[in-house]
């Protein structure tokens, strides 16, 4: 979404007036790489309020503390990273936020099936265990008794 700071509505003429600056200047800028400014479709350069803010931003840099343009391309660059880096945190904060609702939206679900016993308890199924385990036990045992009592007769024993 474009803000309104963004909007490249300034010729070149009026945007170096608005930053103090030869037109020429500017294009200098944009040669060595500080300002990227919009083109019309007839290839005219068009400036933003953000582009006028940067130029100022330049003449500072350069003026007053007499970093070279090499220095003020470098610390450009690093302020685009910078934005880009902040847009990217403010994503993941945003993504991050939405995984957590999610997650304590199923925690509040899982919490509510609970109560309507969909989910055995731990406990539960710890007793239940015990039981099937007594009773394969007791099995056992039943069987052992019978194999140790040997066949059980069917019907009348047949004389030989």
């Amino acid at each position: 979404m474009e803000r309104p700071d963004d909007r490249a509505v300034y010729i070149i003429s009026v945007a170096a007036e608005l930053a103090g600056v030869h037109p020429q200047t500017l294009r200098i800028y944009e040669r060595k790489g500080l300002l990227q400014p919009a083109r019309t479709p007839g290839n005219t350069r068009r400036y933003s309020e953000r582009d006028i803010e940067r130029l100022r931003a330049i003449q500072q840099l350069t003026q007053e503390h007499g970093i070279n343009l090499a220095g003020v391309k470098m610390i450009v660059e690093m302020e685009n990273e910078l934005d880009r880096l902040r847009r990217r945190l403010d994503q993941l904060d945003r993504d991050h936020e939405r995984a957590r609702t999610r997650m304590l939206e199923q925690i509040d679900r899982l919490r509510s099936e609970r109560e309507r016993a969909e989910i055995v308890p731990v406990s539960q199924v710890k007793r239940l265990m015990r039981r099937i385990a007594v009773n394969d036990l007791d099995a056992a045992r039943g069987r052992r008794q019978l194999e140790r009592r040997g066949p059980i007769p069917v019907g009348p024993a047949s004389p030989k």
